[in-house]
């Protein structure tokens, strides 16, 4: 049997050329938690116990973009990097990511400081995101970056999940989808960023490997948020303490 093997990370292109593929074979919309949510297959409850569990990692982008801040003693990119900070936690009179996922919440009914508490998340949820943080804080600059770059295919799943779900579900409003609508200008616009540092900054093969790795590691932490909610909320195994619907 023939193997074909990966092409060599010798240029900048070669490694863009990967990283879209690992986008194309490992981002979370292949997942098929997702093509239940767009499709209208789920309940309410198992909507809300999505969105409960994704306020853990949306409330969590803040303290991960503060540590990529942190790294970076060159002042440009410290800058360019503050805006994700207002874009998710909102500043005097404007309104942020954070809020418009909690009128999210609210609008499928949960109860503000529940959601808030992040008590009935799963366990994996917490363990995943927390990872998350923790990568961005130890690994090198430029994987901290480099972890950034799924981004690069998230308007499109905005975009399936916002025609999808307003569709498909009698209590989901135009409303209360305001953070993925939000996200569909966001979201180019820091992945443009964050290509262009890594293409200029990954210089050897090892660091353009090490910028795929960040990606892989990346798709890995939003791929099992939803293996765990499929488990708990679609197979019927919801471990002690997490919400029930």
């Amino acid at each position: 049997m023939n193997v074909i093997l990966p092409q060599p990370l010798d240029s900048a292109d070669a490694m863009e050329a990967r990283l879209r593929e690992i986008g194309a074979t490992r981002y979370h919309s292949l997942h098929p938690f997702h093509h239940l949510l767009h499709s209208g297959q789920l309940t309410k409850g198992q909507v809300q116990a999505w969105a409960l569990n994704r306020y853990y990692y949306q409330s969590s982008i803040p303290l991960k973009d503060a540590a990529v801040i942190s790294r970076f003693r060159d002042k440009a990119v410290r800058l360019e990097w503050r805006h994700r900070l207002d874009d998710h936690d909102g500043g005097e009179g404007a309104e942020g990511g954070i809020d418009r996922w909690l009128k999210l919440t609210d609008g499928l009914g949960l109860d503000r400081d529940y959601v808030e508490s992040t008590e009935g998340i799963l366990p994996a949820t917490r363990f995943a995101v927390d990872a998350y943080v923790t990568f961005v804080r130890e690994k090198t600059p430029l994987e901290a970056v480099a972890s950034s770059l799924t981004e690069l295919f998230a308007p499109q799943i905005h975009e399936e999940r916002i025609s999808g779900m307003l569709a498909n579900y009698d209590f989901i409003d135009d409303g209360i989808m305001a953070y993925f609508k939000r996200r569909l200008t966001q979201a180019p616009r820091d992945a443009d960023f964050a290509l262009h540092y890594v293409r200029e900054n990954a210089r050897t093969p090892e660091q353009r490997q090490a910028v795929c790795d960040a990606l892989i590691f990346k798709t890995n932490v939003l791929w099992v948020q939803l293996d765990a909610l499929h488990h708990a909320y679609v197979n019927g195994f919801i471990p002690p303490g997490a919400f029930r619907p």
